[in-house]
Order: C-alpha cells, then structure tokens, then sequence
C-alpha cells in the first residue's frame, strides 16, 4: 500500500511555525512511503519583482547577500521535514516547484552566470533526494495528479478540474476546497487544493494591505489501492492543534 503526506506553500522563512511543527509531528504517526511538496517552498521576497516595483533595482552586490540569507532560511526549514522522512525511512520524494521557486530561476536568467541560484540548485533539490518537477509540470501516481496550481477564481477547485479533466490536488491558493465531477465515461472526479503552512498574519504578509483572506493552513494525507484508486484526507490545523487518525497534535 502507498500512502503519501501532501504538503503546500511553507513560503520559508515566513513559515507558521506552530502548523510546520504539526506536520513534523504528524509525518511519524502517518508512516508515508511518499511525500509530496507541492511548491512555493519559498517566500523569494529577496528576489521578487514586485519589491522594486517603485524604486531603483540595487546592484547585484547589494542583492547577493540578501539573497543568500534566504535561501539558507529555506534549506533549513527543508531540511527540517526532510529530517523527519529520513527518521521514518520516507525515500520517494517529490518538489514541484512553485511560481513563488520560479522567482529564483528568473533571477539566474537576468545573471545567467549565477546558475547555482536557481531553485533546484540552491536547495540542493537533486542531493535531497527529491524527484523534481518544473512548475505546473503534472506529477500523477495511480489516478490522481499533481501540479503547485494555476487558477485563483473564487471557485477555483472547480476551474482546475473543468481544465484538467482529471483528479487533481494543488496548493498555491493557500485554502482549502474541493469540486465534484461526474463524466458520462470515466465517472466521478475531484480536485483538491491543500491549504498552505504558511504565515497569515498581516504583519508578514505587507502587500495585502490589511485585507481579509480565506486562507488557512492544512496538510493532505493520500491512501492508494493496488488499482490506482485512492482516498484524500484534508487534515486542518487550528491554532496549532489538529487530529490524525484519533491522534490529537499540539505543537510545540
């Protein structure tokens, strides 16, 4: 039997610390073979566009050193599940990177002699031991796919099943939701989108400039049969507390 834990948008180092710790300690009690990141394993503020939307881009050398303080608060924080899935013996592993890890990779296109800042490199994704996939690059195990997300409707559960045609889980939208299709031919369908484990508060999160968000934090756990079927828990996280399998968790 494969089963495999589904986590989104940790956006490191304005992760939630308290939902991140949930996770750490659920990963032991659900014994995954398979874990999924579903991507934005990033915030990338230091290299994002939209910081210097109204001032003058600094010098590269002024940027550097920024840069690289985020990306060793990124690969600390993977390097904090990844040390839980080596605890419970966890090796099939996959990132999809997502548009947020794509910043990074359009950074090195402006520096190309930078190669080793983009994602994949600079968070040693290959040397982790994950199975890389480029954003928006499906990843499908038995009859579920996989993707970081690309549409943000109010209803977007339903947008990405109606585009895909297919199950699909993704992240990116940082809530939680769920849409139904029944097909004539192939029968009932769903998408799924994972929540994120990411900051909420307004004081991390500047450019929402006060406004409300649906967002909230949450992990996915996956159960396959031998046939391709599958089941998908939603596990939410409320204030740092949530329940596995009758298991209450507290973070730390």
């Amino acid at each position: 039997m494969r089963r495999a834990i589904i986590i989104s948008d940790q956006h490191f180092p304005i992760e939630d610390a308290k939902a991140l710790d949930v996770v750490l300690q659920a990963i032991p009690i659900i014994e995954p073979n398979i874990a999924i990141n579903l991507g934005d394993v990033g915030e990338w503020e230091s290299v994002s566009a939209w910081q210097w939307q109204r001032r003058k881009l600094p010098p590269l050398e002024y940027q550097l050193p920024i840069i690289d303080e985020e990306i060793a608060a990124v690969n600390a924080g993977l390097d904090k599940i990844d040390g839980v899935l080596d605890d419970v013996g966890c090796k099939t592993r996959y990132m999809l990177q997502g548009n947020h890890d794509e910043w990074l990779d359009r950074f090195v296109e402006k520096f190309p002699y930078l190669r080793g800042y983009t994602f994949r490199q600079a968070c040693k994704i290959d040397e982790r031991g994950y199975k890389y996939y480029p954003h928006n690059k499906p990843l499908k195990i038995g009859k579920i796919n996989f993707i970081h997300g690309v549409y943000t409707t109010i209803y977007h559960a339903k947008k990405h099943l109606e585009a895909y045609g297919s199950n699909i889980c993704y992240g990116h939208v940082h809530d939680v939701q769920r849409h139904t299709l029944t097909k004539l031919d192939s029968g009932t369908i769903a998408a799924w989108s994972m929540g994120c484990l990411k900051d909420m508060s307004s004081e991390k999160n500047k450019w929402l400039r006060g406004r409300l968000h649906n967002w909230c934090h949450a992990f996915g756990i996956i159960t396959w049969q031998d046939n391709g079927n599958f089941q998908v828990e939603v596990i939410d996280i409320q204030k740092g507390k949530a329940s596995v399998w009758g298991k209450e968790i507290v973070a730390n």
